[in-house]
């Protein structure tokens, strides 16, 4: 059995990012632990839908349990830190919000998970967490600098592959028009170019299991949102693939990797 330890900005990221990996690597028997820098406290949600009394935050704490329930999560923690929003809002100052926590010792709180853990394999964000948001970035800064300090070698970055993105754009205009961004070049800076992608999880046999983790998330990824509305084809070109940069790997010549573990000896 190996510990994988997935390291994730906001509750709902774990689903859509890399939900099927997880359910996959549970299913064959892996420990899969799940680790959130905030609790998606500066998310939207619709009026009227929190009960009485009931905060966003309380909401979305139940919602990853339910999640993580789903994609056999055998341990979820919290680092503590607040959202801080997206790039360029006054929450991006906030004294608590992760944007502003210190790298060194955001780092040292999460190596401590991978050492009580003895996790063989960490996955973080890439360089620019995506698509540039500050709680993403600073994933990948903590990430990586954690698995210095806990002496994990096998580190992953969750990434967008960014030439499939625009081969999905090109062969369904109409369904990626509903990808929601303010950004008009994100084709052109959302994840990773492919070839220099090395990791490719093909979870279309876990699909369920990764949509029913983000119906979970209700109150972020409602029933009528476009990943739901979107026809069965099109979800699974767009999601049927989850993409990984292995730290360290030489440049990929041939096919991608296929599993975050490490190949049998």
């Amino acid at each position: 059995m190996t510990t994988v330890v997935f390291f994730h900005a906001h509750p709902d990221d774990e689903s859509i990012a890399t939900g099927g990996t997880m359910a996959r690597l549970s299913d064959d028997g892996h420990r899969v632990v799940l680790v959130l820098a905030t609790r998606g406290e500066l998310g939207e949600v619709a009026d009227g839908f929190l009960g009485e009394g009931e905060t966003l935050t309380q909401r979305r704490v139940v919602e990853t349990e339910a999640a993580a329930a789903i994609l056999g999560v055998a341990r979820v923690d919290f680092l503590g830190y607040r959202d801080s929003g997206m790039m360029g809002e006054p929450s991006n100052g906030d004294a608590d919000a992760f944007w502003q926590a210190d790298v060194e010792e955001a780092a040292g709180r999460l190596a401590a998970v991978l050492e009580r853990e003895h996790a063989e394999v960490l996955v973080t964000y890439d360089d620019h967490g995506g698509y540039g948001h500050p709680d993403h970035i600073q994933v990948h800064r903590v990430g990586v600098r954690a698995a210095e300090l806990a002496g994990t070698a096998r580190v992953f970055e969750a990434t967008m592959n960014r030439d499939s993105f625009r081969r999905f754009r090109d062969a369904a205009p109409e369904a990626a028009a509903d990808v929601p961004t303010d950004d008009a070049d994100f084709a052109d800076t959302m994840g990773t170019p492919e070839a220099d992608i090395t990791t490719a999880v093909d979870v279309v046999d876990v699909m369920d299991r990764k949509r029913a983790a983000m119906r979970a998330h209700a109150s972020q990824i409602p029933d009528d949102s476009w990943f739901f509305t979107m026809p069965e084809e099109q979800f699974l070109a767009a999601f049927g693939q989850e993409w990984y940069v292995r730290r360290g790997a030489p440049p990929r010549t041939g096919d991608f990797e296929r599993s975050l573990l490490p190949s049998p000896q």
